[in-house]
């Protein structure tokens, strides 16, 4: 096995030895976590193999921290830091996401209420300019803005080549407490009690219809009197909806919705208890979700895209864009995860956010509604965020105009370390990297 230094100066000599200024995609060893887009096709771009950018370098327990390369999924990752009773801090929700990927596209998760998201554990990147440079970059030195900017960016400020972050103590299973409320009022109530005392492990909740709103409320434990892994044969989903507690292993909870890609596996007809017992552990995953999407992109073309979006909603707009949403999408049930904004980030546009004083923001996902009719349900959706001061993730369909995108994102920071990282723009550009190909 070559060293992980071995590993940088094969990709740095690579572009410092690269003679075209074309477009380079990046190729890496998992599905990639956005949605695919029909018209997408990479087949005549040159492409950089970073595949082998996949080792855990170090994990320390006595300072809680952990060093690995961006391929590393949290699959792997959680196997290997739960030998020393250590998890991440944030661990998102589907196995085959990596670190990298994590930062790229700014994954959260149920402890996120606290922590904000995976970046924000973060001390450290090791990044690969297009130009070959390598930068070590910190919070605090001479790169911290580069540091800050390469999160939500999909890989288009560079290479990122290794990571340092925090871990926390773990024990072996996570006891759920499901909190059901019938009103938005009470759920919001209990959203705040629970932020404001940070007295859980972890929170997120599932919405399922405008009068069935459920908290899903997990603490770390020593022992269970019983437990269920959510492999195949029962949705995790399902069983909140039932269920009043549960105990889960701590490995088996941070994946408990990657059998089903949370719920998009009933629009495959795979909730048929008979389909799930024969090809349950053959299909039913997140990575074979998002392959079979990615072959079928191609013949998908005149067909309007399923909505798989999440949007962030300041906590004070969210009766607003509750009711809002009943009206124009009624489509549930709806992921909620609650998100604390630790800093002003640098990637968001301060004019956007300047009257915003919300320091808790709700994540609502939705997954799998089809879209009907003659709407265009994604540009209903970014057109009702943007006037809440709400954020839209761009791993899916995008539709924002380039002058309204950057009245969001923060063009300025952007442009700024664009000019250090790849002045030819071979990586592509956050905007239309992230809206290409579109149906219109």
């Amino acid at each position: 096995m070559i060293s992980h230094e071995e590993k940088v100066q094969r990709i740095s000599n690579y572009l410092k030895n690269r003679k075209s200024n074309s477009h380079l995609i990046i190729i890496k060893k998992v599905v990639s976590h956005q949605v695919p887009k029909p018209n997408t096709s990479n087949k005549d771009i040159e492409g950089l193999d970073i595949s082998d950018l996949n080792q855990i370098l170090d994990i320390n327990p006595k300072e809680k921290t952990c060093t690995a390369e961006p391929g590393v999924t949290f699959f792997d990752l959680v196997k290997a830091t739960m030998k020393y009773n250590l998890v991440p801090i944030v661990v998102p929700e589907l196995k085959t996401i990596t670190i990298g990927g994590a930062v790229a596209g700014c994954s959260i998760e149920a402890t996120s209420y606290k922590n904000g998201g995976f970046h924000d554990t973060c001390l450290e990147y090791e990044v690969v300019s297009a130009k070959g440079d390598i930068f070590q970059c910190t919070p605090n030195n001479e790169n911290r803005e580069m540091f800050q900017m390469i999160h939500g960016t999909f890989g288009t400020l560079g290479i990122l080549t290794k990571l340092k972050f925090k871990l926390m103590d773990a024990k072996p299973f996570v006891k759920m407490t499901y909190e059901t409320y019938s009103t938005l009022e009470a759920y919001k109530k209990a959203i705040s009690a629970h932020y404001t005392n940070k007295d859980v492990d972890f929170m997120d909740g599932i919405i399922f219809s405008p009068e069935k709103f459920v908290l899903c409320i997990g603490n770390f434990v020593d022992s269970a009197p019983y437990f269920h892994k959510y492999e195949w044969m029962i949705p995790f989903y399902k069983s909140v909806e039932k269920r009043k507690e549960d105990y889960i292993p701590t490995y088996d909870y941070f994946f408990r919705y990657d059998s089903d890609c949370h719920w998009i596996a009933k629009n495959y007809g795979l909730e048929n208890p008979i389909l799930r017992f024969l090809l349950g552990k053959f299909l039913l995953s997140s990575t074979k979700m998002l392959t079979i999407a990615k072959k079928l992109a191609p013949i998908m073309k005149k067909v309007k895209p399923d909505v798989v979006v999440d949007v962030f909603i300041p906590f004070s707009n969210f009766d607003t864009f509750f009711e809002f949403y009943k009206k124009e999408f009624n489509y549930f049930p709806l992921w909620m995860v609650p998100y604390r904004v630790v800093r002003k980030y640098e990637w968001i546009n301060r004019d956007f956010m300047k009257d915003v004083k919300d320091e808790l923001f709700i994540d609502l996902a939705i997954y799998g509604m089809k879209q009907e009719g003659n709407k265009n349900y994604y540009k209903i959706m970014e057109d009702e965020i943007f006037k809440l001061k709400g954020i839209k993730t761009l791993i899916s369909y995008n539709f924002y105009d380039e002058v309204t995108f950057w009245k969001i994102w923060n063009k300025e920071n952007y442009d700024r370390i664009k000019k250090v990282m790849d002045p030819d723009n071979i990586l592509d550009d956050l905007y239309h990297k992230t809206h290409k190909n579109l149906i219109k």
